[in-house]
């Protein structure tokens, strides 16, 4: 039998795929509904999806399927204890957005700190040919060079950030988990990273001990002049809570590339129009022309190693 590869979430990378060599059948679907997702696949034999939530009760109507090649590094969409319990494999792009994701970070600190976006939408405004001087500074300027930035997540994205900030001359603090019991050489405590923080930005996966992390007693212990940036997962964040510590003015600002829902609806709180200094892109960190073009790659590959028996990068 010719195997059958469905690739549900097609228009959610904008790079060309090429096909495995060996005999296959490849149906691509530009995007796809959570109802649509069992019908698409009812004869498939593996599901190529990006943030497509496949659980329990789509798997049990999917006795055919041997394999769902992820778009994507993060496995919060996918049942991962069902799937090993039914048999099927699952496998995962890595190191693709090593380059992409840390420049955005970086590119989101450097907009925060010296208030990118309120300048320009000042100038739109026509603040600049009103100014008595050459220039007018109506927000604050502050230099990364000598700021502290604390990482959550030591994977081959934090590693990509500490490196850029280092070259800005910031200083790296490696946090350690939330609430673990002992800090491990090189890691610093939870809190301690909160209290010291200038800049605090996110690059673990979202998971049981992880969700929700940032919440109001977290935003309330970090420096009023801190900024929190979050290109990982929404829910990591209390999202409630930090449209509220921006509003107050208990940190300084805020850069999200996440949401806990994407996406998000129209009434989300941080979607409000009376929250000042805070950022938020569309999930685009990862998705330079280079980086999508190398997760294309990625996945053809697993879905080659599967096909030939030996899966690769295998998450089940």
């Amino acid at each position: 039998m010719v195997p059958k590869i469905v690739f549900l979430e097609r228009e959610s990378v904008r790079a060309p795929f090429s096909r495995p060599a060996a005999a296959h059948r490849w149906v691509d679907y530009p995007d796809t509904t959570p109802d649509q997702i069992v019908p698409r696949l009812q004869d498939a034999q593996v599901a190529v999806i990006n943030k497509l939530r496949i659980d329990e009760a789509v798997l049990a109507q999917l006795p055919a399927l041997r394999m769902i090649a992820l778009a994507a590094t993060g496995s919060d969409n996918v049942d991962l204890a069902a799937c090993r319990a039914r048999g099927v494999v699952v496998s995962n792009v890595r190191g693709y957005a090593v380059t992409s994701v840390p420049e955005h970070v970086i590119g989101l600190m450097l907009a925060l700190s010296r208030n990118l976006v309120a300048y320009q939408q000042a100038v739109q405004a026509g603040r600049w040919p009103a100014a008595r001087h050459f220039c007018f500074l109506d927000y604050p300027i502050r230099d990364l060079r000598g700021a502290t930035l604390a990482l959550v997540g030591q994977g081959g994205l934090g590693e990509g950030v500490a490196r850029l900030a280092e070259a800005f001359g910031m200083r790296v603090l490696w946090s350690e988990r939330p609430g673990a019991a002992d800090v491990r050489p090189g890691r610093v405590a939870f809190d301690e990273v909160l209290r010291r923080a200038d800049v605090l930005s996110l690059h673990c996966p979202l998971t049981a001990g992880t969700r929700g992390m940032i919440d109001r007693a977290a935003l309330q212990a970090m420096k009023p002049t801190a900024f929190l940036i979050n290109t990982a997962r929404g829910a990591l964040i209390d999202e409630a809570a930090l449209a509220e510590a921006l509003r107050s003015g208990e940190i300084a600002g805020a850069a999200l590339d996440v949401l806990s829902q994407e996406p998000p609806p129209a009434d989300h709180p941080l979607l409000a129009p009376d929250i000042p200094n805070l950022i938020l892109t569309p999930h685009v960190a990862w998705a330079s022309a280079e980086a999508m073009q190398e997760m294309a790659v990625q996945v053809v590959a697993n879905v080659e190693a599967f096909l030939r028996g030996a899966p690769s990068n295998r998450l089940a």
